[in-house]
């Protein structure tokens, strides 16, 4: 397999981690309140009953601790972003940092793990407040989608995916999945 296959095979695979960062992220947005008010929490978790906190803060708890699959799923959107930027550093290594679309998909990677962690308690940094975050977060996650199908469509049209490069594409996203970490 040539450099460049290997470069689509990632980019494919980067394709499926983000629908399922997608998905996972869509179902923590019902539950989770991007505001930086102090509440008192009172939630399931006992050692933290009545501390005040950012209510973004509490609505990731009451996620992990009170919404049915609240913390499987904040541990599967976890664990996919981490194989995102795995993934996209991976990415960008094998087009030798010669692409814009490579650089951008780094980047974006980059704004959307800060955008995530600043978005549950604005990373200590009170100059920011979380919808910011929550708002650069969501921004970079769509243009990272953008970026992405673009970059494949390019690459499909040189070398077309047939239907074992589709399958091995998701094999090892499943393998990279369990892999322990």
């Amino acid at each position: 397999m040539n450099v460049e296959r290997a470069r689509q095979l990632v980019g494919e695979m980067l394709i499926y981690c983000f629908v399922m960062v997608l998905v996972t992220g869509a179902y923590l947005a019902f539950y989770y309140s991007p505001s930086g008010d102090q509440v008192a929490y009172d939630g399931g978790y006992e050692p933290l009953r009545g501390v005040m906190m950012s209510e973004a803060y509490d609505s990731s708890l009451r996620i992990s601790f009170d919404v049915r699959g609240g913390l499987l799923f904040r541990q599967l959107h976890h664990q996919f972003s981490s194989l995102l930027v795995v993934g996209a550093v991976l990415w960008a290594m094998l087009g030798h940092f010669r692409y814009v679309l490579a650089l951008a998909g780094l980047g974006l990677v980059v704004l959307g793990v800060l955008g995530g962690y600043g978005s549950v308690d604005s990373l200590g940094w009170g100059w920011v407040p979380i919808p910011a975050w929550y708002g650069l977060h969501l921004l970079a996650a769509l243009t990272m989608i953008v970026t992405l199908v673009i970059s494949a469509r390019r690459e499909a049209a040189t070398k077309p995916r047939t239907p074992g490069f589709i399958v091995l594409t998701l094999a090892l996203v499943v393998l990279l999945f369990y892999w322990p970490i």
